[in-house]
């Protein structure tokens, strides 16, 4: 199976629910949300626009998930929608998975991402999404109309503020080289494993995090989340 996904810089307006809604000059702001999590546990915060975000426990770590903050979700969350590339090493997956060492993960920081923030935004990228990850061949039209709003989507970014783990000792894959290149410049804790046998991945005991994510034109930003200027990403 092929996936391709075009990311077009799109120049102009972008549309949020029924209109088209554009920032006002000094209107552009970030919510932050920051936190602590134990391997096993996972985090979620309410962040306004019927949407929380957080850190969802998987086998090896964490995922960042940004759902509805309530009734069901579907199989796909808005930040996975938003994030390509799909099916492939992700900013998302915060994890010993696919030959990452703890110490890969942790240095792969920080993590930029994106998010549906409407639920007409979730529904089109999905659409998109289940064309495109499905067909043998992606059309051009469908990659280009992806891209344009994979691009149109608020950022967002994952900062892991401090973490505890115990360093795989295998020899760093090729696909961590390319990323996971700020540990040294991380605060983190060594524990060492408590039968004195190291593995190759290591282990991810716990991380501080900060979450800060666009406010998109339109969006109430949920009562008591931290605002702080931010660049007008969204165009």
């Amino acid at each position: 199976m092929r996936v391709r996904v075009a990311l077009v810089l799109v120049l102009s307006a972008v549309g949020f629910g029924q209109g088209v809604l554009t920032p006002k000059p000094g209107s552009c702001r970030r919510m932050v949300v920051e936190g602590e999590v134990a391997a096993g546990r996972g985090y979620e915060k309410i962040i306004g626009g019927g949407l929380k975000v957080g850190l969802e426990p998987i086998a090896e770590g964490w995922a960042v998930r940004v759902v509805p903050a309530v009734g069901p979700r579907d199989p796909h969350d808005s930040a996975e929608l938003a994030t390509p590339p799909y099916r492939s090493l992700s900013p998302l997956i915060v994890s010993t998975g696919l030959g990452f060492r703890a110490q890969d993960a942790v240095g792969w920081n920080p993590r930029r991402f994106r998010y549906a923030a409407t639920p007409a935004a979730h529904a089109a990228l999905q659409r998109l999404y289940d064309k495109v990850t499905t067909a043998k061949d992606p059309s051009p039209a469908d990659d280009a109309e992806l891209g344009r709003l994979v691009a149109a989507a608020p950022e967002a970014t994952l900062e892991i503020l401090d973490a505890g783990l115990i360093p795989g000792t295998a020899d760093q894959v090729e696909s961590a080289n390319a990323v996971a290149v700020h540990f040294t410049t991380t605060a983190h804790r060594i524990d060492q494993p408590a039968d004195g046998k190291g593995t190759p991945l290591g282990k991810l005991e716990w991380i501080r995090f900060r979450f800060s994510l666009d406010v998109p034109p339109g969006m109430v930003p949920a009562s008591g989340i931290k605002l702080v200027p931010g660049s007008c990403s969204i165009l």
